[in-house]
């Protein structure tokens, strides 16, 4: 990581926390960039009817999972009223239903529902995350609080030592994860790895990169990505963690 500074903030973690328990606290603090701070409070005060009963988290998602994990999920950001709400990635809302359903017909997570962030969900073998922490307007974070968030997202991975497969959840994650590949000097595979529902790219390290396209409801109530095609990433991805070729 380059730039650290001195005084604090995300450019300091490689630095500053050893631990996941350490790096996840310091995300939940972090109030770095303005507008999503604004859009998750605001959320949060401007309850939807249906959790007017909830105490919405409002604050930036840690990740989640097993800190032994092979597997690494890597989603885009927190929905405003899933994660944003229940404070644990991908949990309260319909990609979480996708996520967490399918991980556990795989054998990663203890239950196929997750609702809460105290319901005693565990995963095993498998984690959590995303490239932007906080619920962003619209879905969509601008470049700069891509960049804001990016040291959270590589001091994880870096405490992620046993991970061997990053499944990125859509294209944004999927680019995200590659430039913080380049930003470490790491070499990339000629031609540059592109975006491809449950393509398979084989990286410097002994990583592979899975993609898939993101369970939202945009792909799956229009059909763009189904039961059987997200199972087949999961099957992939188990194929590669036990070192068969794709």
């Amino acid at each position: 990581m380059t730039n650290l500074q001195k005084d604090g903030g995300p450019a300091s973690v490689s630095n500053s926390y050893n631990t996941l328990v350490e790096l996840n606290q310091a995300v939940t603090e972090c109030r770095e960039c303005p507008r999503l701070v604004n859009h998750r409070e605001t959320v949060a005060r401007d309850k939807r009817l249906m959790y007017q009963d909830w105490e919405y988290w409002g604050r930036a998602v840690p990740g989640f999972g097993d800190p032994d994990a092979r597997l690494v999920l890597l989603g885009l950001a927190p929905a405003a009223h899933g994660a944003n709400r229940t404070g644990r990635m991908f949990t309260g809302d319909r990609s979480g239903d996708w996520v967490y359903g399918t991980l556990h017909r795989f054998g990663y997570a203890s239950s196929p529902e997750s609702y809460r962030r105290d319901d005693g969900m565990t995963l095993t073998d498998a984690y959590i995350t995303a490239a932007v922490r906080c619920a962003p307007p619209d879905n969509k974070p601008l470049p700069s609080e891509r960049a804001n968030c990016s040291p959270y997202l590589v001091r994880e991975l870096e405490l992620l030592r046993k991970a061997k497969v990053i499944l990125a959840l859509g294209k944004f994650s999927f680019d995200a994860y590659l430039r913080i590949r380049a930003s470490q000097g790491a070499a990339l595979p000629s031609p540059r790895p592109k975006f491809g529902h449950c393509v398979v790219h084989k990286l410097e390290g002994g990583m592979n990169l899975l993609a898939s396209y993101h369970p939202s409801q945009h792909n799956t109530l229009t059909g763009r990505l189904t039961p059987d095609m997200f199972d087949n990433v999961f099957a992939t991805a188990q194929r590669l963690l036990a070192g068969e070729s794709h």
